[in-house]
């Protein structure tokens, strides 16, 4: 878990890279660094018994560099639990995929997430639902 006094720092990047994000205190926040500066982060939120990976976040100057890419890889396996979901964007449901999320219908969803699902969507993004399945991962391990 990122280091409270650390959170000014990921506030002040969502600031500057996706000013709608807002990372909060009680999120677990995974971040990758390089050359002791943070260039990516992932947020999980706690709703109930389950986590929703909640955002994200590579700095453009990275991008491509597959920092995202090694960030999912080290949650698959060491952060990632049956239980987890995300609410991909359409065109990234491919590479959640490639990291142990699969897609399922949005009836699937337990009734905390299904909730806030409906009311993104409503709000008019474009969101597939997502569950981390552990046994993905582990068979792509063989």
């Amino acid at each position: 878990m990122l280091n409270p006094i650390k959170l000014p720092l990921i506030k002040k990047l969502y600031k500057a890279y996706y000013p709608s994000g807002r990372a909060k205190k009680d999120e677990l926040i995974i971040t990758a660094s390089r050359e002791g500066v943070i260039v990516a982060l992932l947020r999980l939120k706690t709703v109930e018994q389950y986590r929703l990976l909640t955002g994200m976040l590579v700095i453009p100057e990275v991008r491509g560099t597959s920092v995202g890419r090694t960030l999912l890889e080290h949650c698959e396996n060491k952060v990632f639990e049956d239980g987890d979901y995300c609410f991909a964007f359409s065109y990234l449901e491919k590479y959640y995929a490639q990291h142990g999320f699969e897609t399922i219908d949005s009836h699937e969803l337990p009734n905390s997430l299904k909730m806030a699902f409906q009311r993104y969507v409503v709000s008019g993004k474009d969101l597939i639902p997502m569950q981390f399945i552990p046994s993905k991962v582990s068979k792509r391990a063989l």
